[in-house]
């Protein structure tokens, strides 16, 4: 069997990755291999009976898997002729794992397909168009339409759906109101505060910081937001469409003083701390200040309480105006090679109606997809998302929307970059290098999709 691969180099030699996606469909439906019921790329999976056994792969593993169990648990009772497989896996893993099922089989029937990683997904034909299965539902009409074409925007340039929505992030400066408090600080709802706090919470002989910084998986969207948010500029690509501003010489220099945080006031574990790592450490140590987002404060309540932590928006700028990249939307996705998809298509439709949707996420501590369950009492009870439905809303923030579109967005802002930044952190490589690199990949896939778009 002919195996592929949507990973290119960072330098010069690229195929385009739709011509990739494409010989490899060729390739899986031309050949024996290509429909043998494995679950590969290029199966076109059938409607099935709508009963019976459904796998599902949930792309939060261990994080979301206590809620997920009990959609599924209320999914079965309101369907008892349909079983739901549970496979949960880490967020850090799930790309890869899809990426192995793609080119070998062995697919589930549904999973969850974030903005992130949708537009590879679906370059490799792996997803099923859900527009005509959304228009015929109860749902059609009640999903956050900013959510819906964000998702669709994901997908490529087609403006087709291939992944129902069932929240939205947002980026969050916790602090630690009792330590703020007992130094005199004000809050860091500026930059300027910011940097003062993180200096001032620091004493290292009693292992105490004022920050901590991602340096593990995911660090590349949080230092973007760091950088955007302290620069100002509000626009990923220049006015042509086709450079990125990420090397831009304000970013530089915000990215120089970001980094500059590294061991100065943050722990030295930071460098290969992942979220869960880094939400641990925050949880359970003395450390002033943690930027993440919206699904952790569930994890911060039941460590601290409601009274030693809050969760704002992002710092403003100089100016007043809050920049800030974009989170991505996540979803839940039905892929082709389903051989039950009418059943696959019950479980999407349940799992983001009005009481399940509210459910995932008050315990993700996100903003619901479903606009009934937007409206349930616990999302004005949860501060940080209230302050970041209504700084979403009220004109005091831009947000800078990444390039989730690119098929190769997942791969440079993840594989090809996050080794590279911890260089960046330990002073082994400029952060002016280090952006000039990462624009020279995104330069080059923004053209090779502007050419394929015509």
């Amino acid at each position: 069997m002919m195996k592929t691969s949507i990973h290119r180099s960072s330098r010069g030699g690229r195929r385009s990755v739709a011509a990739v996606a494409l010989s490899a469909v060729l390739a899986l439906t031309a050949t024996a291999c290509g429909d043998d019921g494995s679950g590969s790329a290029g199966d076109k999976g059938a409607d099935g009976s709508g009963k019976g056994e459904i796998v599902f792969w949930d792309n939060n593993g261990g994080i979301r898997t206590e809620v997920w169990k009990k959609i599924i648990a209320d999914f079965e009772k309101a369907n008892p002729d349909i079983d739901v497989k549970y496979v949960g896996i880490a967020a850090t893993e799930y790309q890869s794992k899809v990426d192995t099922a793609l080119q070998g089989g062995g697919l589930p029937d549904v999973g969850g397909v974030g903005a992130a990683m949708l537009a590879g997904f679906a370059a490799q034909n792996a997803l099923e168009p859900l527009d005509d299965r959304l228009g015929k539902s109860s749902l059609n009409g009640k999903l956050n339409e900013d959510m819906v074409k964000s998702l669709k925007a994901a997908g490529g340039r087609d403006d087709t759906l291939y992944s129902i929505p069932t929240s939205a992030n947002n980026g969050v400066l916790y602090y630690r109101t009792d330590l703020f408090k007992q130094a005199g600080l004000d809050e860091p709802t500026t930059w300027e505060n910011f940097y003062e706090a993180a200096d001032k919470l620091t004493d290292k002989g009693k292992n105490e910081f004022g920050y901590t910084i991602r340096g593990g998986a995911g660090s590349i969207a949080q230092a973007l937001d760091a950088m955007y948010g302290q620069s100002g500029i509000t626009s990923f690509w220049d006015a042509g469409n086709e450079k990125t501003t990420v090397n831009d010489p304000k970013n530089v220099a915000a990215l120089e003083k970001y980094v500059g945080l590294f061991k100065k006031v943050t722990p030295a574990a930071d460098l290969n701390n992942d979220f869960t790592k880094m939400v641990a450490q925050w949880d359970s140590g003395t450390i002033g200040m943690l930027n993440h987002n919206l699904g952790s404060y569930q994890d911060h309540v039941k460590a601290l309480g409601v009274d030693k932590f809050r969760g704002i928006p992002q710092p403003v700028g100089p100016g007043g105006k809050r920049v800030q990249v974009s989170n991505p939307v996540d979803g839940l996705g039905m892929f082709k090679s389903s051989k039950n998809k009418d059943a696959a298509w019950k479980f999407i439709d349940f799992a983001t109606s009005k009481a399940e949707n509210s459910m995932f996420n008050e315990a993700a501590g996100q903003v619901p997809s479903n606009n009934d369950a937007a409206k349930d009492a616990w999302v004005s009870k949860a501060e940080p998302t209230k302050l970041a439905a209504e700084a979403l809303s009220d004109g005091s923030t831009t947000i800078v929307q990444l390039p989730y579109y690119l098929p190769d967005w997942n791969t440079i802002s993840k594989t090809d970059n996050e080794p590279a930044f911890q260089k960046v952190m330990n002073g082994s490589m400029s952060a002016k290098d280090f952006l000039n690199t990462l624009a020279d990949q995104l330069n080059e896939a923004q053209t090779e999709w502007n050419e394929q778009k015509g």
